[in-house]
């Protein structure tokens, strides 16, 4: 279960360079949110389990959201997040898909599988950060999400 001052954001991502835009976009909009951060969908889905290594929940606490690319070296993010639907103990976690594609299939596929929100990544640093600034604000205060229990 998530406590109300669990702000963790979970964001999977195999791309050094967006991983490192992003947590820079993050940093800059002064949000008040720990970042998290996996780099394929095999390690999404051991987080999002608990699995070892990540079963120390004060150190990987679980997510208020995640952020998922879609292609991800081992489960592909339509794999993590049809999982994550299915099979999980944490189905109701909203997940904002943020990929370079903007294929409509992609779009419609990701809808399909449970996304919440599908959203293309910008490629400048300004409209990066302006893009984080509203999805933490939107998902993290404006939002009232479902209390994440874990399943059995």
């Amino acid at each position: 279960m998530n406590s109300p001052y669990n702000s963790t954001i979970l964001l999977v991502e195999d791309d050094p360079g967006d991983i490192f835009r992003i947590q820079r976009a993050f940093r800059k909009a002064n949000l008040a949110t720990s970042l998290q951060v996996v780099t394929d969908g095999e390690k999404a889905i051991q987080y999002l389990s608990g699995q070892d290594p990540y079963q120390d929940r004060d150190r990987y606490p679980l997510p208020v959201l995640m952020l998922l690319d879609l292609k991800l070296p081992r489960y592909s993010g339509f794999e993590v997040l049809s999982w994550l639907r299915t099979e999980s103990n944490v189905k109701q976690l909203p997940v904002v898909v943020l990929t370079s594609s903007d294929y409509q299939q992609d779009i419609d596929r990701a809808y399909k599988v449970g996304a919440n929100s599908y959203l293309a990544k910008p490629p400048g640093p300004d409209a990066l950060l302006e893009m984080v600034q509203t999805v933490g604000l939107y998902w993290s205060v404006l939002n009232r999400p479902p209390q994440i229990e874990i399943m059995s």
